[in-house]
């Protein structure tokens, strides 16, 4: 049974997260109320985005929305941020890891309800200035994850990317810190393709329902939803945590 949550839970989460970003709020805590084991949890995750976020990059990529010579600019750099991610969270216990993700569950919490605006820029190109910050953030997705995305977006939109190379580029970073997160996971022992695997098949169906439906739903009746469930979650996850 445990593997049909999964897939739910990913098609929860990727419906919402696919209308209004930030679906890592739902799946990460969710799967730690099924009990399983953090590393296989986060792992999992980053399977799950490592998918779901090349198919996003690659339709962007075939419109023409970004240059790939820019995003090849980004991407070593969001690859390594993920690679060192996951080493430092596989270095952490079980409980120290726990705690950490329930002080970015919080973080990223804030971070939802940054408005992405759209704005009339038209640039594709990725300043220098602006590479570090895509190493900072690919770090906190190969740790852990939720809320990067609207990090991301914010940054190249500071910058003066346009909303839709923004959009191509912040999926090509997170397929590539996912991805490098996902080989560190799989050398330490912590991916388990019994959850990955579930979780993944959820996300895709999930992301194709939002699809469908997208015109049904307002933002802010999405936003309303991810908020509020987040916030019981965070509540159920900590009481979790310290009644142990």
């Amino acid at each position: 049974m445990e593997w049909l949550w999964l897939f739910g839970i990913g098609i929860v989460a990727t419906f919402i997260g696919t209308l209004s970003g930030s679906g890592g709020l739902i799946n990460v805590p969710a799967m730690i109320l099924l009990g399983l084991p953090i590393h296989s949890i986060i792992s999992a995750n980053k399977f799950s985005n490592m998918l779901s976020s090349f198919s996003s990059f690659y339709v962007l990529l075939r419109r023409k929305e970004l240059a790939f010579k820019e995003a090849m600019k980004t991407g070593p750099i969001a690859l390594a941020g993920g690679i060192f991610g996951g080493l430092f969270a596989s270095s952490l216990s079980q409980q120290s890891l726990q705690l950490f993700a329930g002080g970015m569950l919080i973080v990223a919490l804030g971070l939802s309800f940054l408005k992405k605006k759209k704005t009339n820029y038209s640039s594709r190109i990725v300043p220098s200035r602006a590479l570090p910050f895509v190493g900072v953030i690919g770090w906190y997705d190969g740790t852990f994850g939720p809320g990067q995305a609207t990090l991301q977006m914010n940054l190249f939109r500071h910058v003066g990317i346009s909303y839709l190379a923004s959009i191509g580029l912040t999926r090509f970073n997170t397929f590539l810190s996912c991805t490098g997160a996902v080989v560190v996971y799989f050398f330490s022992g912590h991916l388990n393709m019994m959850i990955a695997i579930p979780l993944a098949i959820g996300s895709i169906t999930g992301a194709q329902i939002s699809v469908r439906i997208a015109d049904k739903l307002t933002l802010g009746q999405v936003n309303w939803l991810l908020r509020s469930m987040t916030i019981l979650l965070i509540f159920q996850v900590c009481y979790s945590i310290f009644t142990k």
